[in-house]
């Protein structure tokens, strides 16, 4: 599942103005974190508004997230690195996305500039589409209601689209992070609408997978990663090639209790992957991270998991 633009998607940073291709455009306007199902429920109003208008569709997108803005020390774990959510929202069908820089100045314009000079003065749009919980402006005093009235006076359509719900509860970047925390892969690949992948470099580990029989790739992930420890079987993507793999994710207590690695046993692979980014898609959790009493027991183990992902992968598991 490499990250790869279409030629036919633009991506406009810190744009003042937007080509004549783009003029007139209908924003779905969002922080889009994860482009889950309830984001692609807003993509889908605004694509439905431009169809009607016979106006481009794009994404107006802020980066970095305004909560790693605003409080570095404890913003999210993000669901969407930037060119992960850029092809997220191509896979959308938008015809592009602005990216705005989230920075002090940004951070200080007050609500109706925003409406005024961004989406009238620089960006002329049709129409917009946001979210039921979208604020913004200083002091977040922007809502959508605030919006629909702005839209009435100025002359351009508002969409505001209600939750979406799944079990009950309505679909968000934190739903689906907490899933993810609770080794709930399945949860959270409902409501993302596919499986939650995230891209890596292999980096140089003790080796000691190798000498045990399962030579591993090790990645490291970012820092605040809210993934479960335990045993995921997992498909990988090096380039357009798919491996897959069963992988475990923790501080290995077994032998060291170290930093957290994430480390795939790719299936029939041989080669050297080192410094090479993997895409890494988990296709299910298998069970949580385990103390083994020495070698033996964790390598029948290691057998158990893998014929178990191996099931999972091929569509054959009870």
């Amino acid at each position: 599942m490499p990250n790869a633009l279409p030629d036919v998607f633009t991506v406009l940073r810190n744009a003042d103005a937007l080509p004549a291709r783009l003029a007139r455009p209908v924003l779905a306007i969002g922080n889009f974190d994860g482009v889950h199902r309830g984001h692609r429920a807003v993509i889908d109003a605004a694509r439905a508004m431009a169809r009607d208008e016979g106006v481009p569709a794009l994404a107006l997108t802020f980066e970095p997230h305004p909560r790693a803005f605003f409080s570095p020390k404890t913003a999210p774990f993000r669901l969407t690195p930037e060119p992960a959510k850029l092809a997220r929202l191509a896979e959308a069908g938008l015809d592009g996305a602005i990216m705005l820089d989230f920075d002090a100045a940004l951070a200080a314009v007050e609500a109706d500039a925003f409406v005024a000079d961004i989406l009238i003065g620089r960006y002329g749009v049709s129409g917009v589409a946001v979210g039921f919980d979208f604020h913004f402006g200083r002091a977040r005093a922007g809502s959508p209601v605030f919006l629909k009235e702005a839209g009435a006076r100025r002359g351009f359509k508002v969409a505001v689209v209600e939750p979406m719900r799944d079990e009950g509860d309505a679909i968000s970047s934190t739903g689906i992070r907490n899933a993810l925390a609770a080794g709930q892969v399945g949860h959270a690949a409902h409501m993302l609408g596919r499986p939650f992948s995230f891209a890596a470099r292999v980096i140089h580990g003790d080796k000691r997978g190798r000498e045990l029989g399962f030579p591993t790739a090790n990645l490291e992930l970012p820092e605040g990663a809210e993934l479960a420890f335990g045993v995921y079987a997992v498909r990988a993507w090096h380039g357009t090639r798919r491996l897959d793999g069963v992988a475990s994710y923790g501080r290995r207590p077994t032998f060291d209790n170290g930093r957290p690695l994430f480390e795939i046993y790719l299936f029939d692979f041989s080669g050297d992957l080192y410094g090479a980014e993997l895409e890494v898609e988990l296709a299910a959790y298998l069970r949580p991270e385990l103390k083994f009493d020495g070698i033996t027991p964790l390598i029948a183990q290691m057998h158990v998991d893998s014929a178990q992902a191996r099931a999972v992968l091929s569509g054959k598991a009870d």
